[in-house]
């Protein structure tokens, strides 16, 4: 049995970034800085997220850098060559599958929208 699930409540560390596929499916690309329980440690810990579909269309519409939101996903390891050094390169990324909008109306700027959605979801 395996088992890749990762569950992070964090605030966006940027505002999101969007890309269009001539596909018509949409890419978000997202930083999520997360506290530790303990909190002698000030510094958070920072995860790079991806978001497609329908699911990053609502990231990309609600969601702003300090947004707290809640996600679930699975861990995948980036590589690349590195194009000035020719070194491979790696990045851990979280896919999201499943993004939720937490925090009050006074952090959603007014908006009543906080909700889940994933990218399973047909509709919203």
């Amino acid at each position: 049995m395996s088992l890749n699930v990762v569950h992070l409540v964090g605030r966006a560390g940027a505002n999101p970034e969007i890309k269009y596929f001539e596909s018509g499916t949409m890419l978000c690309t997202l930083p999520l800085a997360v506290d530790r329980r303990s909190r002698n440690d000030e510094k958070p810990d920072w995860f790079n997220l991806k978001i497609w579909g329908k699911t990053a269309k609502v990231a990309g519409d609600f969601v702003h850098k300090g947004k707290q939101i809640a996600i679930e996903g699975s861990l995948t390891i980036e590589t690349w060559d590195d194009a000035s050094t020719g070194a491979k390169r790696s990045k851990p990324v979280i896919l999201v599958n499943r993004l939720q909008l937490l925090g009050s109306k006074r952090d959603s700027d007014g908006g009543g929208d906080s909700g889940s959605y994933s990218s399973d979801d047909d509709e919203f």
